[in-house]
């Protein structure tokens, strides 16, 4: 019963940072890929970064724009997203995922964290 449990986010403020939690439970994050993504009201959801589990390796979907750094606490089964200079239009729910690829295809991913709420406004 493999299971991604998300913490962090909430209300932020514009220009801060937050970093957001992907802790796995029922298996080992040796293998495959995790995923982050994200859905604002209204949009589809948008790939954001992605680690491949085996060597912590990390890769970014464009619309990241320097701002968003995926990392990996092995010994735990978390894997983090940090989010730098944040602004409103980041708003929106962050999911997490593990899949066999590594890739920031969300169709590429089939286990899924609960998602978080991130809501930037001062």
């Amino acid at each position: 019963q493999a299971q991604l449990v998300q913490s962090g986010g909430g209300l932020v403020q514009p220009g801060g940072s937050v970093r957001l939690s992907c802790a796995a439970s029922g298996f080992s994050l040796d293998y495959g890929a995790i995923g982050w993504f994200r859905q604002a009201p209204g949009k589809e959801r948008e790939g954001l970064a992605t680690i491949r589990l085996s060597d912590g390796s990390a890769a970014y979907s464009t619309l990241t724009k320097g701002r968003f750094t995926i990392s990996r606490d092995k010994a735990n089964n978390i894997v983090y997203l940090q989010i730098d200079s944040l602004k409103p239009e980041d708003t929106a729910v962050y999911y997490c995922a593990g899949g066999l690829q590594w890739t920031i295809r969300a169709s590429d991913y089939y286990n899924w964290g609960q998602g978080a709420q991130v809501t930037v406004s001062s």
